[in-house]
């Protein structure tokens, strides 16, 4: 880790957690070969003093046992420093050092015996109590930190319910690098009178406190300490002990990020108590504990549901299996019944509405709805809830189906703007800013901006493109103050947990522009730019200016819906709706009843507790399992693309690869370009108009011969490695919480043997097997389709539509559809759809037409397809197209159905 600060990397950070590891493993291996003779002390001695700088920060193995480790060394005792420091090292692997005393003694005479058993109030599924550790951020001088460690131990009961060991600092850049190094702190106590600079003078915290973009200051005040932390990390619990007039301090606005204020003469039992309470408020699970209950209790079932209690099934000779294999406690844990605590999803008053609130303080929200049915609910409750019939919306024309058909249903209009084409890969990235803002000015010019209600996109998108959503929000803000804003974030809720992704995400940066509304500072911005583009300014003024809204006129109205289950631990089509709206009271009842209208009334009660226990694991764990998760992703991206023979058949797709120029004015071109540093990065995550969210992995597959469903295949059926989406020439690789370095061994060598497989191929099948994997190369690589747009609406369906803009009545083209006898279906290759293209009459969808991939519609209801549109059709060679009948052809609106609409 003490890498000269002139050549840090980007991933320096980022893989610090795995890094501590391999290094430790580093200090095994020179302890064993000291122990050898194949080594010398001097050597060893450098690699345990490479740890000193951040091995503070962390509990274990913690100064006594490091002492004992050095003092082995010095004294040539070689076995047993090579046995000490194996025994830490498996520990800190194998994290038996949380529950197992005798891994913090220097000695393994003490009992291997578990300690600290689970009082059984916390339930039988757990063998320990949980571990964490907090930091104790103090003035005292070094020395005095084993005797306040002690004083800590010693107020630990029986009957506390989790178990904690103190990490001691003494300054605030120590402070905040052992909060970022470390996930496993939970809870921060701050003592008063600490200085700014760090104890240590190594190059390593310059690694971490520059990416995360702490200033150099001389201001080491405990109250600005804790709102660092809190935007680094807000789960944590921060506590003060002050000397000062504490009454005073607790009614600072400064304090607000502090979760108690002690005087600091009275005893530590509180503060103890406190720390332990704070993690129980976030272990809490309401309505997944009184579902265990609930199981636990005798119950007569006279309701509809026969498998509830699992009599049915475990007295059955037929059907015994799935008891056996789903477990007792599944069948226990039916109902069909609100009553008896179970608390009703479509109308939650008890355990079910504390859930909710507890999800809403996680993921920074006012107010999260839970969805069982998926994200694809979600969106449509969304869309109902805060459009009406006639209501403008501009929406990505590539976003998920679920939007579209919310369209459908509410009778809105979708006005449809365009992501920028990837045209080589057949995909899309995300919608540029100036093409939103564009037809908003559009709107305005035409006197329509007040049907505008509402914008809608995908963040960040199937392929990892993450909008700058701050800014976005801030320009569309000073055109149309009142416009509510609807993020579809499936793919990213897990980034709510790591700094380096919250504030591209909706939330994240809603709670930015909160802070900035009420800072007076956001007022004289907006003055001074008002005077610069003056009391008119023109279309294209505004739409070269980075816009500043007016912070008095300004109406924060933010939603985002979050499939828990594509990144966090919860089961299939386990989902979130997220609200932060100053305006909700005025569509809260329209709110509950699109919940009426969509939600079952028949909930899974599984699904419903899982979405109560991925809350409570981010809560308490997601920055390090976020973290875990972009380290995976360096690892793989490094490996693949470095590798001498996997790089020449395949790579995964960089920053440079994935976002244009245009939208990167920070230059970064990739997360290990030479040259690439923090100050980099951070330019990048903070102003470019689109980052890249470094867990989707975009792995080139044609440049091997394979297309991206043939390869989806051959790593599901031969090797046993699931992935979900394709492109013509790629597959998407994802990191999550789950991943671990195994997987990616596990990846590095299938991808090997793949390769080793093509070698062999074009060695022994001569010159006619080279030809034809060239042809092939080239056929997925540079014989692409064009990426067709959206064409229009036809005119029967554009109502009151303008002229400069392109929105139209979805509604009624997808029910004009329901008349059989008015469609008619035209074979896409044929002269017949040629003709009609070239003398018409025009050929106008009768439904949705969605490949699969790249997944989004290239034909809505209504649409007049155009020739753009037809030769992509016909280039495509996936085997998934909804909406399309290859027995059959398009379905098309009768040309004299259109005529007679139109008289009419």
């Amino acid at each position: 880790m003490m890498i000269p600060s002139s050549t840090k990397r980007i991933d320096q950070f980022l893989l610090m957690h795995s890094a501590r590891f391999d290094e430790w493993r580093g200090v095994v291996i020179q302890a064993e070969n000291r122990a050898d003779g194949a080594a010398t002390r001097s050597a060893l001695e450098v690699a345990v003093e490479a740890l000193a700088a951040t091995e503070g920060f962390f509990a274990f193995p913690g100064p006594a046992l490091l002492a004992v480790l050095r003092e082995r060394i010095a004294s040539d005792d070689a076995a047993g420093a090579a046995k000490l420091a194996r025994r830490i090292s498996n520990a800190l692997l194998s994290r038996s050092f949380h529950a197992r005393e005798s891994d913090w003694e220097a000695d393994e005479a003490g009992s291997e015996e578990v300690a600290d058993v689970l009082p059984p109030a916390l339930g039988e599924a757990h063998a320990h109590r949980p571990y964490f550790e907090v930091l104790m951020v103090t003035s005292q001088p070094a020395a005095r930190w084993p005797v306040l460690a002690n004083e800590l131990r010693r107020l630990r009961r029986p009957e506390d319910a989790f178990i904690y060991k103190p990490v001691f600092v003494g300054s605030f850049e120590d402070a905040f690098c052992a909060a970022a190094i470390n996930p496993a702190i939970a809870a921060v106590v701050l003592a008063e009178g600490f200085p700014y600079r760090s104890r240590h003078d190594a190059p390593v915290l310059r690694a971490v406190l520059d990416p995360l973009g702490v200033p150099d200051s001389h201001d080491a005040s405990a109250l600005r300490l804790s709102y660092v932390l809190k935007r680094v990390r807000p789960e944590l619990d921060v506590y003060l002990l002050s000397e000062r007039d504490v009454e005073t301090l607790a009614g600072n606005p400064a304090a607000a990020a502090i979760r108690r204020i002690f005087y600091a003469v009275e005893e530590m039992m509180e503060v103890h108590l406190s720390i332990l309470e704070g993690i129980a408020a976030r272990y809490e699970t309401p309505f997944f504990d009184n579902l265990k209950r609930y199981a636990r209790r005798p119950i007569g079932t006279f309701h509809a549901l026969p498998i509830a209690r699992g009599k049915s099934v475990f007295k059955s000779d037929w059907i015994r299996d799935m008891g056996e294999f789903y477990g007792l406690n599944l069948f226990l844990a039916e109902s069909s019944a609100t009553t008896g605590g179970l608390d009703s999803l479509l109308e939650p008053t008890g355990n079910i509405k504390k859930a909710q609130d507890l999800a809403a303080r996680a993921f920074g929200a006012d107010h999260v709805f839970f969805v069982t049915n998926g994200t694809s609910t979600s969106n449509k409750m969304a869309v109902q809830a805060l459009l009406a019939p006639g209501d403008i919306a501009i929406v990505d024309r590539n976003c998920h189906k679920s939007h579209h058909y919310g369209m459908v249903l509410c009778g809105a209009q979708p006005l449809y703007v365009e992501a920028f084409p990837m045209t080589a890969y057949s995909m899309y990235g995300a919608v540029p800013l100036a093409t939103i803002k564009t037809a908003m000015l559009k709107l305005r010019s035409e006197g329509r901006l007040d049907r505008l209600k509402l914008l809608d996109l995908t963040n960040c998108t199937f392929d990892g493109h993450m909008y700058n959503v701050r800014r976005v929000m801030e320009e569309c803000l000073a055109i149309k103050p009142d416009l509510i804003f609807l993020w579809d974030e499936a793919w990213s809720g897990f980034a709510r947990f790591s700094p380096f992704l919250r504030p591209r995400t909706a939330m994240g940066a809603a709670e930015d522009i909160e802070e900035w509304l009420r800072n007076p500072a956001s007022i004289e911005a907006y003055e001074a730019q008002h005077r610069a583009l003056g009391e008119a300014p023109s279309d294209e003024a505004l739409l070269e200016a980075r816009l500043i809204p007016d912070p008095r006129a300004v109406r924060l109205r933010v939603y985002q819906t979050n499939s828990t289950h594509k990144s966090m631990s919860a089961i299939r089509q386990g989902s979130m709706l997220l609200v932060k709206d100053m305006d909700f009271r005025k569509v809260e009842a329209q709110f509950h009843e699109a919940v009426f209208t969509h939600a079952s009334t028949s909930p899974n009660q599984q699904l419903i507790a899982s979405l109560d226990v991925a809350r409570r694991q981010m809560e308490l764990e997601g920055y390090g399992l976020v973290m875990n998760a972009i380290e995976i992703a360096l690892k793989i991206r490094s490996a693949i693309n470095s590798h001498p023979m996997i790089s020449k058949y395949f790579r995964v797709l960089d920053v440079q690869d994935m976002i244009p120029d245009a939208y990167r004015t920070s230059e970064l071109r990739g997360f290990f370009e030479p040259g690439t540093n923090w100050s980099t990065l951070r330019e990048a995550m903070l102003e470019d108009e689109f980052y890249l969210d470094p867990t989707r992995m975009t792995l080139v597959c044609g440049t091997a011969g394979f297309d991206g469903t043939q390869f989806k295949g051959i790593l599901a059926n031969d090797f046993g490695i699931q992935v979900n989406k394709t492109s013509r020439n790629s597959v998407l690789l994802q990191s999550n919480i789950n991943n671990t370095r195994s997987d990616v061994a596990h990846l590095v060598r299938v991808l090997v043997e793949i390769c080793d497989g093509i070698e062999s191929r074009l060695a022994s099948g001569g010159e006619s097997e080279r030809d034809a994997f060239k042809a092939r190369v080239k056929a997925l690589m540079e014989d692409v389709p064009d990426l067709p747009n959206f064409s229009r609406f036809h005119d029967v369906f554009r109502n009151d539509a303008g002229k400069e803009t392109i929105e139209g009545d979805i509604r009624g083209g997808f029910f004009a559809a329901y008349d059989e006898a008015g469609c008619e279906h035209v074979p896409l290759f044929g002269s017949e759809c040629d003709r009609r293209l070239r003398e018409g009459p025009e050929m106008v969808s009768a439904n949705f037409v969605i490949p699969y991939p790249p997944g989004f519609p290239i034909m809505v209801p209504g649409q007049v397809l155009t020739q753009e549109t037809i030769d992509f059709m016909r280039k495509l060679d996936v085997k998934e197209i909804h909406g399309y009948e290859r027995t059959r052809g398009l379905k098309l609106l009768l040309p004299e159905k259109i005529a007679a609409k139109a008289g009419r």
